[in-house]
């Protein structure tokens, strides 16, 4: 039996009224290997390894994953290459790594700006945008759902104090693209730093800013003790999605029930990691206000104001690269239209009024 091949279909075991031995069941399972961006540790590699969990699970065994971290089978930043030759069979990533391939990949990862985690989710899967990202990684055969979120992230980590737009002309900031591409045409000096020589290179001075993921994934990295400002909001990434991209082979190979097990597990997989991050972002931040070691500040207005401008700027130039991605572009704006009339009335104005400690 080849690789990818296996008897697919409702009803196994129950065709015609025959029943199946056990051993002839056993046949019927299908191992997959899932390639991933994510060294060990506790995270996003928990998440990729929980969802193959919950499908292995949920088919009753019929479906095993075996989840790799990163290097293990392909190098980092490889995995969508694998998938889509059929070296490896799915991959667990941030889809904005694979820029190289479609600058419109970032609108499904995170924005300058963008969608918050609840609203990617709902564009994704309400509001058109899994049909135009099914569209643009058709021709790359893959594919692509969301399958995990870190929710917002923070504005980043400095060594000295931001006060006004200016004071990033000349930075050397750690950032990857497109806020990499924010900060270039404010003056910074952007750079690409692997996340395992972040706090080294804070340390020696070769970056003097950053940013991660959120308190944390930052606290477990050690960046507290390498920059003494923690900036928010996270203005480069306010919503951070993860993707589960399949081999379209494999995916086709698939039965519709099979199909379907797979997407509501990645569903439910983004809102199980949300929460977790959720938690544990809050509780590291009461731990650094607690320490009173780093000074939490929020960028000012004027700072806010001018990366706003900026970003919007960089945001249209990624979606009208190409037809697929103004494709990309014209459903993301439309749908952020809507929904920020409606987050803005009813969760926006709610969270507003309860952060105010009086009510006039």
């Amino acid at each position: 039996m080849k690789r990818r091949n296996f008897l697919a279909g409702a009803g196994v075991g129950a065709v015609a009224g025959i029943a199946f031995s056990a051993p002839a069941i056993a046949k019927q399972v299908r191992k997959l290997t899932m390639v991933t961006d994510w060294p060990e540790g506790p995270g996003v590699l928990t998440s990729a390894r929980r969802l193959a969990r919950t499908i292995e699970e949920a088919s009753q065994g019929r479906i095993r994953i075996e989840v790799t971290p990163a290097g293990a089978v392909v190098r980092p930043f490889e995995t969508f290459d694998a998938v889509q030759s059929g070296v490896a069979d799915m991959f667990h990533s941030h889809i904005g790594y694979f820029e190289k391939k479609s600058q419109a990949l970032h609108f499904f990862s995170g924005l300058p700006f963008g969608f918050s985690a609840n609203e990617l989710f709902a564009w994704v899967k309400y509001g058109g945008g899994q049909d135009v990202w099914d569209t643009l990684t058709a021709p790359f055969n893959i594919k692509p759902m969301l399958c995990s979120s870190t929710g917002s992230q923070m504005g980043g980590w400095f060594k000295n104090e931001i006060n006004s737009p200016d004071d990033f002309k000349g930075l050397r900031y750690r950032m990857s693209s497109p806020g990499a591409e924010v900060l270039r045409r404010m003056g910074a000096v952007a750079v690409v730093v692997p996340g395992s020589d972040i706090v080294l290179s804070l340390e020696s001075g070769a970056i003097e800013a950053c940013e991660w993921i959120g308190p944390w994934m930052d606290l477990i990295m050690g960046l507290n003790k390498a920059a003494g400002f923690y900036y928010y909001p996270a203005w480069q990434e306010p919503g951070t999605a993860l993707t589960l991209g399949i081999n379209r082979q494999v995916w086709e190979s698939f039965s519709e029930g099979d199909r379907r097990l797979i997407e509501i597990a990645a569903a439910g997989e983004y809102s199980i990691s949300l929460a977790e991050f959720n938690s544990n972002n809050a509780t590291a931040l009461r731990q650094l206000r607690t320490e009173g070691t780093v000074k939490i500040e929020r960028f000012n207005d004027a700072v806010l104001r001018k990366l706003r401008e900026v970003s919007d700027e960089v945001v249209a130039e990624k979606g009208s690269a190409d037809a697929l991605s103004l494709g990309v572009y014209k459903s993301y704006t439309a749908f952020r239209e809507l929904i920020t009339g409606w987050t803005d009335t009813g969760e926006g104005a709610y969270l507003n009024t309860r952060g105010r400690r009086s009510i006039s």
